[in-house]
């Protein structure tokens, strides 16, 4: 039996539709045992998104962006946070998002891109799937001095730091986000980094 089979949607409604799209749907789930029971969940939809982390493994760096996340700040982080630059597909292929971002945030062009994974993030309330990208860079590859768009709120600092600081920085607290963190091990467990 498909997970299609064992939901009912029963109503779905919209409560808002800003930057995202937020609604709430009640469905009927079959539960494993056969019998139904219904449910409520909301679900926050604002597209998928590309990231991807630059290294440079002659060097032994990887290219990060801090900015500003007011969630983060919400729960009490106090910091910008250090990520994988990143943003919404929009009309754009993976691939290309993930080059596009990278001159708009960090000011390289990238040429080639390696898929690494796709994932939901936060997957009992976002619909978002991001997919997830690496690149080799030079410092030959630098175009401009990044920085993101004014007038989409963005104030990115391009931030490059040794692959093994970044890598450390995990087990500090000082990279906590998810993307990021899983793009750093993912380097480390393919060996793509000269150790």
């Amino acid at each position: 039996m498909s997970v299609a089979d064992r939901v009912r949607i029963r109503e779905t409604t919209l409560l808002s539709d800003n930057w995202g799209r937020l609604e709430k749907t009640v469905f009927d789930w079959r539960r494993s045992d056969g019998s139904w029971q219904t449910q409520i969940r909301e679900t926050y939809d604002r597209g998928d998104g590309a990231a991807v982390l630059p290294y440079d493994p002659e060097r032994g760096t990887v290219l990060l962006v801090r900015q500003f996340r007011f969630p983060a700040f919400r729960r009490g982080h106090d910091e910008p946070l250090l990520e994988a630059c990143a943003g919404l597909l929009d009309a754009d292929d993976p691939a290309g998002c993930a080059k596009k971002e990278a001159e708009e945030e960090l000011g390289i062009r990238l040429t080639d891109v390696a898929f690494a994974m796709a994932a939901f993030m936060s997957p009992g309330s976002v619909t978002e799937r991001l997919h997830l990208f690496t690149a080799r860079y030079r410092p030959e590859d630098r175009i401009g001095t990044g920085g993101g768009h004014v007038e989409e709120g963005e104030d990115i600092e391009a931030v490059e730091l040794p692959f093994e600081t970044a890598l450390a920085m995990i087990d500090t607290g000082e990279i906590c986000d998810g993307k990021t963190v899983m793009l750093l091990q993912h380097i480390a467990l393919k060996g793509l980094m000269r150790r």
